[in-house]
């Protein structure tokens, strides 16, 4: 959710690439439908680990859960270095509504600061 969102807010202003410490191997179904309440189609998106961008320039990285940003590698080049500690939606345990109420909300967390972030991009500010 949080690179789709973010490719939205900052437009071609930025290549956005989202990684975790420890991929599921898939990309929650919940998430894809969050996402595409909001006109973004991820199904095409997948898991990726933060071993296939350790040897590349990543100019700012952003943590979305928990205390990620204690375990996440500074990356060749990093200039800047973000935490936002999201609820992670796929922890959520209960019926399958109540799961998607959980994904709407963080997605709409994220997609609250993400626009915010991205405009900030897009003038030069942040």
């Amino acid at each position: 959710m949080a690179e789709a969102l973010l490719q939205k807010a900052a437009g071609s202003s930025l290549r956005v690439a989202s990684a975790g410490s420890a991929p599921s191997g898939y990309v929650h179904p919940l998430s894809i439908k969050a996402v595409a309440e909001l006109g973004l189609d991820i199904s095409d998106a997948r898991s990726k680990s933060l071993d296939e961008f350790i040897d590349q320039r990543v100019e700012t990285v952003i943590t979305v859960c928990g205390n990620v940003d204690q375990i996440c590698p500074v990356f060749p080049g990093q200039e800047r270095r973000y935490h936002w500690p999201f609820d992670d939606p796929a922890h959520a345990e209960s019926s399958e509504e109540e799961q998607m109420a959980v994904f709407r909300r963080v997605r709409d967390e994220i997609d609250q600061v993400f626009s915010a972030y991205g405009l900030g991009r897009k003038d030069g500010t942040s």
